[in-house]
């Protein structure tokens, strides 16, 4: 089966590259090659079947900012191809889409089948072909690239687009580091943190809107709203906290010491907050009215780890109460045994090694005529649609060179 472009991958990056490749150049032959029945299946789950489509973020350089690995890469790549082009995109094809108050972008329906549908629409019109169980276990390159699957079928192009990735693709890194290709091992990048003592566990469902969570002994730490969940610690500042500590909370074995400081404000403050609630607040019960924005049961809490009994007013609180107040509210030591992989965010740090990897057109600097688009790169991003927008761009810049090297050989083409 001879084709003008193997795609590899039949997810996001996979059908992007596709469709961008063969809307430059109708005429093309293309295949994408998904080795289950499914495509799109992380479209589908993603955003809690929403699918969070981008980020409202237009600065090339801001959005580069929000990626643990890959910045670098992305700053060039973004001021191509961004959030702005993504929604034009899905735009003049239907599926208008909205932005909510977070940043995060969403097909207005709130419904990821409608992203499934845009593109497999668009693939049916410029007739895509899609081959759907074609499990790849080699790709060689000779002449031209001959691909195999499991089941026996072969297929055969000058180009290929590997769009592949993430923790369940040992086979997939295994045939491109054969292809010569340094492939960083892919590790979990977005999860939440299991509490070891399950000191929250009748809490669950609390939310703080503007908290900061830390890793003991690191620099690492987030602010943003957290979540306390029956497992642990969630929301989005724990989230983005494990992508940018992936690689040391994995060497740690996910065991260590989390620190929370449930107000947001810098510990002296909040001394300084409660030290003036002692005469503002004299009479008024210190269980009754939750200081900082806190939930009344998560306020309580804290009291009672406190020692603070129950009755007790403002004006009667020790100084020793006062200092355990402060340091419960400002730096709750939670000791993180394990992690939980966020709803459809099982999104891996690792992959290809981009020094490998020409920026500009995706194409492998080791093997001529290959091109990486998506997870399969050594890229990964915050949560709230970085992930998508990094599949989408890289896919874009691959199909752009692509066509731009078919066009420099068009005997090539069949």
């Amino acid at each position: 089966m001879q084709f003008d472009l193997l795609v590899v991958g039949g997810g996001a990056a996979g059908f992007f590259g596709a469709i961008q490749a063969a809307t430059a150049n109708p005429s093309l032959r293309i295949v994408i090659l998904e080795k289950t029945q499914k495509v799109l299946t992380k479209v589908k789950v993603s955003g809690g079947g929403r699918c969070n489509v981008t980020h409202a973020c237009h600065n090339p350089f801001e959005l580069a900012r929000h990626y643990p690995r890959g910045e670098k890469m992305l700053k060039l790549s973004f001021k191509e191809y961004h959030a702005d082009h993504v929604a034009a995109w899905f735009a003049s094809r239907g599926v208008e889409l909205k932005t909510e108050q977070d940043g995060r972008i969403f097909p207005r329906s709130d419904d990821s089948q409608t992203i499934i549908d845009c593109f497999l629409n668009e693939a049916a019109r410029l007739q895509i072909e899609i081959h759907r169980g074609a499990a790849v276990i080699s790709i060689e390159r000779n002449s031209e690239f001959s691909v195999h699957s499991a089941d026996g079928r072969s297929w055969r192009s000058k180009r290929v687009l590997i769009a592949v990735g993430g923790y369940n693709q040992a086979d997939a890194y295994n045939w491109i580091r054969a292809l010569g290709h340094t492939v960083v091992p892919p590790i979990p990048s977005l999860f939440t943190f299991n509490d070891k003592e399950r000191k929250f566990k009748e809490l669950m469902g609390i939310a703080v809107p503007a908290g900061e969570v830390r890793i003991a002994s690191t620099k690492f730490s987030q602010r943003g709203p957290l979540l306390i969940t029956h497992w642990g610690l969630s929301g989005p500042a724990v989230i983005k906290l494990s992508a940018w500590a992936a690689t040391y909370l994995h060497e740690q074995q996910y065991q260590f010491d989390a620190r929370v400081n449930w107000t947001g404000e810098p510990d002296t403050r909040c001394r300084e907050t409660l030290a003036t609630a002692k005469t503002s607040r004299a009479r008024q019960k210190i269980y009754g009215h939750p200081m900082f924005n806190l939930p009344q049961r998560l306020w309580v809490r804290l009291c009672e780890w406190s020692d603070i009994p129950e009755p007790r007013i403002w004006s009667e609180v020790s100084n020793r109460e006062m200092n355990r107040l402060a340091e419960h509210l400002a730096n709750t030591v939670i000791h993180v045994s394990g992690k939980t992989t966020f709803k459809e965010e099982f999104v891996t740090c690792g992959g290809v090694e981009l020094s490998e990897v020409n920026t500009s057109s995706l194409e492998s600097k080791l093997v001529a005529g290959l091109y990486f688009a998506g997870e399969v790169l050594n890229v990964d991003g915050e949560t709230g649609g970085f992930n998508f927008q990094a599949a989408w761009t890289t896919a874009y810049l691959a199909a752009q060179a692509i066509n731009n090297s078919i066009r420099a050989f068009p005997g090539e083409q069949e």
